[in-house]
């Protein structure tokens, strides 16, 4: 609640003209943006130019913008629309295979891109990584969606252009698949722990 607080009173203050609102809205959000533009393209700088010009949107109509008490859901909506729409200019058509309207989301959790940085992964983040690559592209978005950024269903069918079913479905079979995964991996590691 403290969070939707403050995130209400900076947004306001931004959309009133306050200059420390936009430093502040960057600073927090900047990053982000950018490593979720990298899950759609590995173009860093078609990323960091749509970041620029979302900013430069919001600045432009800031006293038409709606009120929010969700900053980062906010932006990254628009910064959706915005990367795809400059995706479908740039880069090839094969990127849009699900939905001619969006691009597919190739997602590498955190966790991942920390554990491929240590280049020594124990067995079980291999396993959790093995597990993450049999959900589809679309599950793991709407994965990332919920637990990463804590998104309730209703932002995330916002955001994909889902029905509230369907989202959940989405999620409920993702689980189930991981479920499964870890589960044969589990009793795989139980073999090899009692041939030892």
């Amino acid at each position: 609640m403290a969070k939707q607080s403050e995130d209400l009173q900076l947004w306001n203050d931004f959309r009133k003209g306050e200059e420390y609102a936009l430093s502040e809205i960057y600073r927090r959000h900047a990053d982000s943006l950018y490593s979720y533009g990298k899950k759609f393209t590995s173009n860093s700088e078609l990323v960091k130019d749509t970041i620029q010009d979302l900013f430069f949107n919001l600045i432009r109509t800031r006293s038409k913008l709606g009120v929010t008490d969700n900053i980062y859901f906010y932006l990254l909506r628009s910064y959706r629309r915005a990367l795809t729409r400059n995706l479908k200019k740039t880069e090839n058509a094969n990127v849009f295979q699900l939905n001619p309207e969006l691009p597919v989301m190739e997602l590498k959790y955190s966790l991942e891109e920390e554990l491929l940085r240590k280049e020594k992964l124990d067995n079980r983040e291999r396993i959790i990584l093995n597990s993450l690559q049999m959900l589809s592209p679309k599950q793991r978005e709407i994965i990332y969606y919920r637990y990463t950024c804590d998104f309730d269903y209703d932002q995330i069918c916002e955001l994909m252009t889902l029905k509230y079913d369907s989202a959940r479905k989405l999620v409920f079979r993702a689980i189930k698949v991981l479920r499964e995964q870890l589960e044969n991996d589990k009793k795989l590691i139980l073999l090899c722990v009692s041939f030892q």
